[in-house]
């Protein structure tokens, strides 16, 4: 971005680490094996002659065939380059394994977005950048730093657009319209720190609850353009598989639970498609929220003081003298009762008989409310 002259150059080499070492960069989208063996052919000249060792520099490796990376591996074999390579895919995939095998992996992590926001703002003042000739509003620099995803080069380039889009307005100041303008996509109005951020996710979740699976599939895609985080989504959506769905379908929290860990897996820009699908069975399926009242109903209870002492029958018997003060007695195996149920009292005496859980007609909890009732008859047969 911008020009640069002898003097920058100067001070660029000025700032170089100085090792002594000779340095040659190429990139796999121009370069051949022509060019490879030349940088190889001088680096072991170099070594031999002058006892100085070459560092290679290759950009875009994947773009290489097996044939053109193979060129490579008597320099790196022999030691006459130490080679780094850059790729953006998976160099498992990539890059082939005798190179690899010779290689140290090591994985560049996204930039966070503080490291953007204090790229941009020396961009705007740095010589080598806009030289202060405009600068960012507070809107318009939230906008380029969601907008990077972490990427330093994106950021730069949607920098360099907002500018020009300034400068022709005769504008000194990049405001939120120019830099939407600028890259053509609007800025999402969500605050991942903010009010916005509670707003949208509670929307998401009473999407889901009312079964409006278009407006959740909006609100899911809001936050992720926004540049949410998929794990609290992920999150969220685990919750309200049990707590809007529950056993009204319990294969929905199957899905939520692995949506969150796939999320975990894969990441972004993929995870959007995993959520995604986790939204449409949350929305789509039928709900109860039974189970979560239960829970609910029974902490209201521990709570308030009530439950006695647990029944003697269901106390620990393995211990030495537990069955001489009555640990055990009286109980009833359920698998050798009729119907796998066992009519004996098993909640303390003060709450015998209490229901907490009240399954509805939705779904699944249709079959379950009438097995229910034939097992709490058959428990109440004493």
């Amino acid at each position: 971005m911008g020009s640069s002259g002898n003097g920058q150059d100067d001070a660029r080499a000025r700032r170089r680490p100085r090792t002594g070492w000779r340095f040659e960069e190429l990139s796999a989208v121009t370069a051949g094996v022509k060019d490879v063996r030349r940088v190889l052919d001088a680096a072991k000249t170099g070594r031999d002659l002058h006892d100085r060792r070459t560092v290679l520099f290759l950009d875009e490796i994947h773009r290489f065939t097996k044939a053109q990376q193979d060129a490579l591996l008597p320099g790196v074999e022999e030691r006459w380059v130490v080679l780094i390579a850059a790729t953006t895919e998976n160099p498992s995939f990539s890059v082939v394994s005798p190179l690899l095998s010779r290689s140290l992996l090591l994985r560049l992590a996204p930039l966070t977005d503080d490291d953007v926001r204090a790229l941009l703002q020396r961009a705007t003042t740095d010589e080598r950048g806009l030289a202060g000739q405009v600068s960012l509003d507070d809107d318009a620099l939230a906008h380029l730093v969601r907008l990077s995803g972490g990427d330093a080069r994106r950021a730069l380039t949607a920098l360099e657009a907002a500018a020009g889009v300034a400068q022709d307005a005769g504008a000194d100041v990049v405001d939120l319209a120019m830099a939407e303008r600028a890259v053509d996509i609007a800025a999402v109005r969500y605050d991942r720190g903010g009010d916005q951020h509670y707003d949208v996710a509670s929307a998401l979740i009473k999407s889901l609850r009312g079964s409006d699976v278009d407006a959740a599939l909006h609100y899911l895609a809001r936050m992720l353009e926004a540049g949410e985080d998929p794990r609290f989504l992920a999150r969220r959506l685990v919750i309200s598989a049990s707590e809007d769905v529950g056993m009204a379908d319990p294969s929905a929290l199957q899905t939520a639970v692995a949506a969150a860990q796939a999320v975990q897996l894969i990441g972004m820009p993929e995870a959007r498609i995993v959520l995604a699908q986790a939204v449409v069975h949350l929305a789509t399926a039928p709900k109860s929220n039974a189970a979560y009242l239960g829970v609910d109903a029974a902490v209201a209870d521990v709570r308030a003081g009530r439950g006695g002492p647990v029944p003697a029958h269901l106390r620990d018997a393995h211990y030495a003298g537990a069955q001489k003060i009555g640990h055990g007695k009286g109980y009833v195996y359920a698998h050798d009762a009729p119907h796998g149920v066992a009519s004996q009292q098993y909640a303390p005496d003060d709450l015998d008989g209490r229901e907490y859980y009240r399954p509805t007609e939705h779904g699944a909890e249709r079959e379950i409310s009438a097995r229910l009732q034939r097992i709490r008859a058959l428990l109440r047969k004493r």
